[in-house]
């Protein structure tokens, strides 16, 4: 491993091991809680469905009373949401999708299979008990666990917790998060830009990251080029915000305060990582609060973010899944010149004669953010490896990586 550069392994369990559990939580009605982590687990106080019911549209019946070619009389009809009468012997019942069973009942026949005559039904095909029905409790038991605490709330997650009749839910207050830029040759989009300035691309890659996490931005700030500047505008962002994270100003140059100022000023207990692109991370805190000192190149931004600072942030909102699974996918690419770093390269999946293979973007620099606007997740080369085109890749879909 490269001299004075901590592994991405070891680095990802010392930033684990500084990241507190938001303990504040607040309600909030079911319509709203999409995206947001479950402060509390919730049971099921009955069971769903409720009571036995058709899975059809149809006839509920008795399987024994029905003898093939003899018409069975209709007795009721049943719609939906209402209160069946016991089944008489010896008859069916028009049924519909979602209606309960009546007593006495023991089947379900779809009304594709059902010739209706004046005499009743006849049913073309065999009839056995407990078709076409749905019983209570099969999707949830009373008493059991619906959903844990730490669970982030889906679409899905949504339709379950109103299946459970819950409509407010109590969840992870946002992590508040100041983003930080550096650089005074930094200018906002819409302004033109002077000689040797550049857009602020960061910051808004920051703004949608952090949000994608379910984080909410409640400072963001360019800083002036001095130590001065930083340390106050340090110490301002770590009054209001659970986290700061800053862009650029981490090397080693006349110009980077960041580290210098955690140092002096606050704490720095992780610098220069075993990974690329975005070496020159920094960890620390200042007046309590944490610092992640991100690189300045657009590229590593959003790799580091994925990789190391989302981590963080899934155990600080008391997340179950913590790390990204992954897949293990051929590589459409060759790499001939082994790495003492981990390298995360902007990639896509595509299919090829049939196959899924994984394809790299041809520019890897650390500055080039279109290539990730090409890719669809990042694919890993290991540390000191050479990839040949068939070898086994890991590759995380953004979409894994920040859900």
């Amino acid at each position: 491993m490269a001299a004075n550069l901590t592994p991405v392994d070891e680095a990802i369990a010392h930033l684990l091991s500084k990241a507190p559990v938001i303990t504040e939580t607040e309600p909030l009605p079911l319509t709203e809680s999409l995206g947001r982590i479950l402060a509390r687990d919730y049971q099921v106080p009955a069971d769903v469905p409720p009571a036995d019911n058709s899975a059809v549209d149809g006839y509920a019946l008795r399987a024994e009373d029905y003898v093939q070619g003899q018409a069975l009389s209709i007795s009721d009809r049943i719609p939906a949401g209402s209160a069946p009468s016991p089944l008489q012997s010896g008859t069916a019942v028009r049924i519909f999708t979602g209606s309960e069973i009546p007593a006495g009942a023991d089947t379900v026949i779809m009304q594709e299979r059902v010739e209706v005559t004046d005499n009743g039904i006849l049913i073309n095909g065999e009839v056995k008990a407990g078709q076409n029905i749905r019983r209570r409790g099969q999707d949830l038991a009373e008493g059991s666990l619906a959903l844990p605490k730490g669970t982030k709330i889906r679409p899905q997650e949504m339709g379950l917790l109103a299946s459970i009749g819950v409509s407010e839910v109590a969840v992870v207050k946002k992590l508040r998060v100041a983003i930080l830029s550096t650089g005074d040759e930094l200018v906002e989009p819409g302004v033109p830009l002077g000689p040797g300035q550049i857009y602020n691309s960061n910051r808004f890659t920051l703004l949608g990251l952090l949000a994608e996490a379910g984080c909410e931005a409640v400072l963001c700030e360019t800083l002036k080029d001095t130590r001065s500047a930083t340390r106050e505008t340090f110490e301002r962002a770590a009054e209001v915000a659970d986290l700061v994270i800053t862009s650029g100003g981490v090397s080693v140059g006349e110009e980077d305060h960041v580290r210098a100022v955690l140092e002096e000023s606050g704490q720095l207990s992780l610098w220069r990582m075993a990974i690329k692109p975005g070496k020159p991370l920094a960890f620390g805190a200042i007046k309590g609060t944490p610092v992640f000192g991100l690189p300045g190149n657009p590229a590593s931004v959003l790799v580091t973010f994925m990789v190391v600072v989302m981590p963080y942030i899934r155990t600080r909102q008391g997340r179950l899944r913590i790390h990204p699974v992954g897949q293990q996918v051929p590589a459409a690419l060759n790499v001939t010149s082994p790495s003492t770093r981990r390298e995360f390269l902007r990639a896509r999946t595509e299919s090829v004669d049939g196959k899924i293979q994984v394809t790299a973007y041809t520019n890897q620099s650390s500055g080039v953010l279109s290539s990730a606007c090409w890719s669809d997740g990042l694919a890993v080369v290991p540390e000191n490896a050479m990839i040949a085109e068939g070898d086994l890749l890991t590759y995380y879909p953004f979409t894994e990586l920040l859900s």
